[in-house]
């Protein structure tokens, strides 16, 4: 089961604010394996398979550093095809030296933790097969536990790492937000996506096409946390890529009716969710 692709919902690209364009772009393309596509003095577009714009990257003018307790990124995730893949990367991210924030096994995934340059958070995964995770009352089981790293690098044996896989893909987002029930209602009523786990009280999963998580949410930086100024280093935007105009009409007007903005802008319809987090409505 492909979860990125139609009929189901997903996070398609992810445009973050960094403090130095080429320092960034040198650190996205040796470090993490993405290639430049396109770019400007400003704005830079990364792919892994040469045409599908993956993360836009962005240096604002008068650009301050990532301010803390704050609503935006928590980090953005992309999907490996393989867990050699995952080994691979690993691997090479050991060799670089590049300081990484942890490696977990959840249950439905093995991940790794990093961060870029400016603290814009990164996940980097392989998805066990869909087969082997467990539902409980319409709940998937996930868990942080330690990732078998030796056996994970043993699967990525043989090849070299290059760059990313060219079918990497956007696989989630996890995002900070100021409280979580407003949110629910914003992103399930709203955006017709469904909540897969509940993390405590400080935490939600939501996905569409009972994929694990399309979008994580967490209150882990304060409840009524704000958003952070305009010029500030992280989230900008992201994409949900839909699967028809007719579920993006029906999306605006359910928005519309909870009260929430959704504008056009150059042909694209935008919201915020209610913590002040950008989406751009795509099909």
């Amino acid at each position: 089961m492909n979860f990125h692709q139609k009929p189901i919902t997903f996070v398609g690209q992810v445009h973050l604010k960094v403090q130095n364009l080429e320092h960034s772009i040198a650190f996205y393309e040796e470090v993490i394996g993405f290639k430049v596509l396109q770019k400007t003095d400003k704005v830079a577009d990364l792919t892994a398979d040469g045409k599908t714009v993956l993360l836009t990257i962005e240096q604002p003018n008068h650009v301050i550093p990532k301010q803390p307790r704050t609503t935006g990124l928590y980090h953005f995730a992309l999907l490996l095809p393989r867990r050699a893949d995952l080994g691979r990367v690993l691997k090479h991210l050991l060799q670089v030296g590049y300081p990484l924030q942890g490696a977990s096994d959840h249950l439905v995934s093995e991940a790794i933790y990093l961060a870029d340059p400016d603290g814009n958070g990164i996940e980097i995964y392989s998805d066990r097969p869909a087969s082997t995770w467990i539902w409980r009352d319409f709940e998937v089981m996930m868990a942080t536990e330690p990732m078998d790293a030796e056996g994970v690098l043993a699967e990525g044996q043989g090849e070299p790492w290059e760059s990313l896989p060219p079918d990497t893909v956007m696989g989630h987002i996890h995002l900070h937000v100021s409280e979580l029930s407003k949110t629910e209602e914003f992103y399930t009523k709203g955006l017709g996506l469904e909540v897969v786990t509940r993390y405590g009280g400080q935490a939600l999963f939501i996905s569409s096409g009972k994929y694990h998580h399309h979008i994580g949410l967490n209150t882990w930086n304060g409840v009524g946390a704000p958003p952070p100024p305009e010029n500030s280093v992280g989230l900008e935007s992201f994409t949900l890529v839909l699967p028809s105009e007719e579920v993006r009409a029906n999306i605006v007007t359910s928005l519309k009716k909870m009260g929430a903005s959704v504008t056009e802008e150059k042909g694209e319809f935008v919201t915020s969710d209610p913590s002040g987090n950008r989406i751009k409505l795509l099909v």
